[in-house]
C-alpha cells in the first residue's frame, strides 16, 4: 500500500503551505488570456498554470468538466496536466464530483484512483447524495491505492442548502451526517486522515457543525467568490489548520504572464499562512 493521501497532504501543506490552485479553463478565462475556446487554447492555458505554480503549491485542482467538453482531445490534455503537476511535486485533486451506485461508482473510482489509470490522481471530489454508503467502492479503492476523497458536505452554491441543511428523522442535518461519516473513516489516522470534506469558505456561520473530522477540508470560495484568507479562522475555527483553501480565478486572472501568476500565488499563500498562524 502506498503512503496514505492524508500523510502526503499534511507534509505538502507543512512544506509548501495549504494553498490549492484550481485550473478552471472556462471560455471567458481563455478569452481573457487571448486564447481560442478550443483544444489548443485549453492546452496553452492549463499547462501554463502548471508551469507557473505546480512547483510551489501543495495542491492543484483541475476541474474535469472544462476538459471533458472538448471530448477525447480535451481529456488527453487533462492527462498531461495530471502528469506534469505530479512531476513538479504538487498533489492532484481531480474535481469531478462523481457520485453513483454499485459498479458504476466503482468505474468512476477506477478512472481516477487506480494506479495505472491515465487520469490517476491523488484525490477525487465525490458526491454523497445517493446516500453516503454509495461511495463505498471509492472509499475502498482509495484505501487500497493510498489516495483520498473530498466529499461534498457544505457547498457554497445557493441551491445546496435544500439538500445539505435538510434535517433527518434523528434531528441531524444531512451535512452533519456526511461529516460524521468522514470522521469515522478517519478514526486513528495520523497525522491526517485521507477522507476530507468540501466546505465552502463563503457558507457563513459553521459553528453548529463539527468540522473536527481528522481529515482535510477543501474550501472553495477564496478570492473571486468573496472570501479572503483572513476570513478562514472565523469560518473554520479550531479546524483551520486542516483547511486547504482553493483559489481559482483570483490567481488565473493574472495569466498568461507566468511571473504574474507566481506573484498572485505567492500573495495568496502568504496571506493564508499568516491567517492560519495567527488563529
Amino acid at each position: 500500500m502506498s503512503e496514505p493521501f492524508g500523510t502526503r497532504l499534511r507534509r505538502a501543506m507543512d512544506e509548501r503551505g495549504p494553498l490549492c490552485v484550481g485550473i478552471d479553463p472556462h471560455a471567458s478565462l481563455l478569452a481573457d488570456w487571448g486564447l481560442g475556446d478550443d483544444v489548443a487554447g485549453l492546452e496553452r492555458f492549463s499547462r501554463t498554470v502548471v508551469e507557473a505554480v505546480a512547483d510551489r503549491v501543495a495542491v492543484i485542482k483541475p476541474q474535469s468538466a472544462f476538459f471533458e467538453r472538448f471530448g477525447s482531445r480535451g481529456v488527453a490534455v487533462l492527462e498531461r496536466v495530471v502528469e506534469e503537476t505530479r512531476a513538479a511535486g504538487a498533489l492532484v485533486v481531480m474535481d469531478a464530483k462523481r457520485g453513483d451506485i454499485g459498479s458504476t461508482m466503482a468505474g468512476y473510482a477506477e478512472a481516477f484512483l487506480r494506479k495505472d489509470a491515465p487520469l490517476f490522481s491523488d484525490a477525487l471530489t465525490v458526491s454523497p447524495y445517493l446516500g453516503y454508503g454509495s461511495l463505498a467502492p471509492a472509499v475502498e479503492l482509495a484505501r487500497e491505492s493510498g489516495t483520498g476523497l473530498f466529499v461534498l458536505a457544505l457547498t457554497s452554491n445557493p441551491e445546496g442548502p435544500e439538500v445539505q441543511h435538510a434535517v433527518r428523522a434523528d434531528g441531524r442535518s444531512v451535512a452533519a451526517t456526511v461529516l460524521a461519516h468522514l470522521a469515522a473513516e478517519n478514526t486513528g489516522a495520523e497525522p491526517l486522515g485521507s477522507f476530507g470534506a468540501v466546505v465552502g469558505a463563503t457558507v457563513g456561520d459553521l459553528s453548529s457543525y463539527d468540522l473536527a473530522i481528522n481529515g482535510p477540508l477543501l474550501a472553495p470560495g477564496v478570492g473571486a467568490q468573496g472570501a479572503t484568507p483572513a476570513d478562514l479562522p472565523a469560518v473554520f475555527g479550531s479546524a483551520v489548520g486542516n483547511v486547504v483553501p482553493n483559489v481559482s480565478r483570483g490567481v488565473l486572472r493574472h495569466g498568461p504572464d507566468i511571473a504574474a501568476l507566481r506573484a498572485a500565488t505567492a500573495a495568496f499563500a502568504g496571506e493564508i499562512r499568516a491567517a492560519v498562524a495567527g488563529s
